[in-house]
């Protein structure tokens, strides 16, 4: 018996090492877009534009239609693609912000392969491209990231100076994260995406609203209440109720009231 256990254990630890339960635990691209922001009556820009590394990704430019308050970089979760986050775009864009949402790699019609490292470069594209886009003040740039969205802003803002981060529902970092799910085995050691948000929050000086729920299922609410406590001044925390990914659906008045407060005390 002792043998059976201990070949489970080496052949547990040689799938970590080989990356078949990074890749299949952490991305869940969809390359089909099924909804534009057409289809909740917004109007939008689609735009290609190509990372550092030359890959070409693809995202929506989703003006207010009023006068805006600042425009929302978007990075969004772990799953899906653009298509699947009209709810968010609706929602910001109703606080009279513009929204630019894009695809990383592998994502959407997004082309390359998802990594870490690429999805920081793509982050980083997309801001860049904003300061070539109509109507945009890139000193009234604001990140949002959902869920693994959140690591990707954070990285992001140690890079660039937005005017304010705003997280939600994000992990204090992908080792944290798998020794929660796979509490048998050194994941901090076999695992070689980081996504490490506590080690950067601190060094980010811009506002920040940190959102998330204390009923999250999938993302625990104490990884929100570390990143909040290990951050910088000036910072705030939203403790909000409901599921990692009907939260805001559920709640949507108060979360377009807390983010309103934030916008409004930072002078958007």
């Amino acid at each position: 018996m002792i043998y059976f256990l201990i070949a489970v254990l080496l052949v547990l630890i040689l799938v970590f090492a080989s990356g078949w339960v990074e890749k299949h635990n952490i991305y869940f691209p969809e390359r089909k877009i099924e909804h534009t922001p057409e289809d909740i009556g917004l109007s939008y820009k689609d735009i290609y534009f190509k990372t550092s590394d030359n890959v070409e990704l693809n995202g929506w430019f989703i003006p207010t239609g009023r006068q805006p308050r600042a425009t929302v970089l978007l990075c969004h979760g772990n799953a899906g693609n653009i298509g699947n986050r009209l709810d968010m775009i609706r929602i910001l864009n109703s606080l009279d912000l513009n929204v630019f949402i894009f695809d990383y790699r592998g994502y959407g019609i997004s082309a390359g392969l998802v990594s870490e490292k690429g999805t920081y470069l793509d982050a980083l594209a997309a801001y860049e491209e904003l300061k070539k886009t109509s109507g945009v003040d890139i000193n009234k740039v604001i990140l949002y990231g959902r869920s693994l969205g959140g690591a990707v802003a954070m990285d992001l803002a140690t890079r660039k100076d937005p005017l304010a981060l705003i997280s939600d529902g994000t992990f204090t970092s992908t080792s944290a994260m798998a020794k929660e799910i796979y509490p048998f085995l050194p994941a901090k050691f076999l695992i070689s995406t980081k996504y490490d948000s506590l080690s950067k929050i601190s060094s980010i000086k811009v506002p920040k609203l940190i959102i998330h729920s204390t009923e999250d299922e999938i993302v625990s609410f104490h990884h929100g209440k570390e990143l909040y406590e290990k951050a910088s001044e000036p910072k705030e925390l939203y403790r909000m109720r409901g599921g990692h990914n009907d939260g805001i659906a559920e709640y949507e008045e108060e979360f377009k009231y807390r983010v309103d407060k934030f916008l409004k005390d930072i002078g958007v």
